[in-house]
């Protein structure tokens, strides 16, 4: 689906986001999985390549280190879990807000996507115990969109400030990834969920009557067949990674011909998108990627620099890049003065892939 041109187009009027106060190096991560899972000196090696093939620095979690070598059940992990997606929420929804000079009152919509923990009540419902939003704000949940929720989310929160022209939606985002983690779990995906994943959060207010980033586009494609490629095994220990080794082969190898397809019903082509804003997954899925789009290597750019330094945050990690994107392309064009801007409004495609198995896309032309 593609938005229609005789509408005003929705757009992102500000964005904000947050990370927990425990940040980890990957050092320290590597040492953890050394010592909690009694790793042999012989094995060492090849597991600390695991831990350097996945180019991450630096991740941000919501429990010290200590707390993850304690066994834990579902029912500890979750609790924790709606606490603190709760506090993120209530931080980003505070700084997006102000960013648009708006307040709680002023909001007709939120839009709340999370798949690593479980609320019912909803955290939308959680957070306006915490913050004076209307009493009669619409309210939609998203779960089970694992790491395409990030495009996914923002595309449904567009199609409602599209649906209802004027309105204010507030768009937010969290996964607390590192909660999911399984002492018990000795699978390769769980063995590279320990170097990749980090915790996060971002909000963004979304309307079709103020300025900034507009959404232009969006849609998306889930193949056939494809269910065990990635998502979450539910078990008393919590939810427990299932991901296939064969996802970069099918970003390398079937992600072109789908993107085409959407952009073509957009009315475009991949050469007039001037940046790309897509969801790391990892290093590997960046480099298939990369050819799949026909750019240079390492030409994902933003999307390397957030991995390095958050770790992937599932959902969350797109709209980290976003904001850096975004950020990058407005010093630019400050750089080149009013008249370059008005001609050169860049075009972002921002992609996802995730359990479905699926991709979200989304064009936006920066303002």
């Amino acid at each position: 689906m593609t938005t229609a041109v005789h509408l005003p187009p929705p757009r992102i009027v500000s964005l904000a986001t947050a990370v927990p106060t425990h940040r980890i190096s990957q050092s320290e991560a590597l040492e953890f999985f050394y010592r909690f899972f009694d790793v042999p000196p012989g094995q060492r090696k090849r597991l600390k390549n695991v831990y350097l093939n996945a180019e991450i620095d630096t991740r941000y979690a919501t429990a010290p280190v200590h707390w993850y070598e304690q066994a834990q059940d579902f029912e500890q992990k979750n609790n924790l879990y709606i606490d603190n997606a709760v506090s993120l929420l209530k931080k980003v929804a505070v700084e997006s807000l102000a960013a648009a000079s708006l307040e709680c009152s002023d909001i007709d919509m939120i839009v709340t996507v999370s798949t690593t923990g479980i609320a019912l009540p909803a955290l939308d419902a959680r957070l306006m115990e915490e913050l004076p939003f209307r009493r009669n704000v619409q309210r939609l949940p998203l779960f089970g969109l694992g790491c395409a929720g990030g495009v996914l989310g923002l595309a449904r929160a567009a199609a409602c400030a599209r649906g209802q022209p004027g309105s204010r939606i507030l768009y937010l985002v969290v996964e607390l990834c590192t909660l999911t983690f399984c002492g018990s779990d000795r699978t390769t995906a769980n063995v590279i969920a320990t170097a990749l994943f980090g915790d996060g959060a971002a909000g963004a207010v979304l309307s079709t009557s103020e300025t900034g980033p507009a959404i232009r586009a969006w849609g998306e494609h889930t193949w056939p067949r494809s269910l065990n490629v990635m998502g979450w095994h539910i078990t008393q220990n919590g939810l427990e990674l299932r991901l296939s080794r064969g996802v970069p082969d099918i970003a390398r190898n079937l992600v072109r011909p789908v993107t085409d397809e959407f952009l073509a019903s957009a009315s475009l082509e991949l050469a007039d998108i001037d940046d790309f804003i897509c969801h790391p997954g990892g290093a590997k899925v960046l480099d298939a990627l990369e050819a799949a789009f026909d750019l240079p290597p390492r030409g994902l750019s933003s999307s390397r620099a957030i991995l390095r330094e958050f770790g992937n945050m599932s959902a969350v990690t797109v709209m980290f890049i976003l904001k850096r994107a975004l950020e990058t392309s407005a010093s630019a064009n400050g750089n080149e003065g009013a008249d370059a801007m008005r001609e050169r409004a860049r075009r972002f495609l921002m992609t996802g892939l995730g359990p479905g198995f699926s991709i979200g896309f989304l064009v936006l032309e920066s303002a």
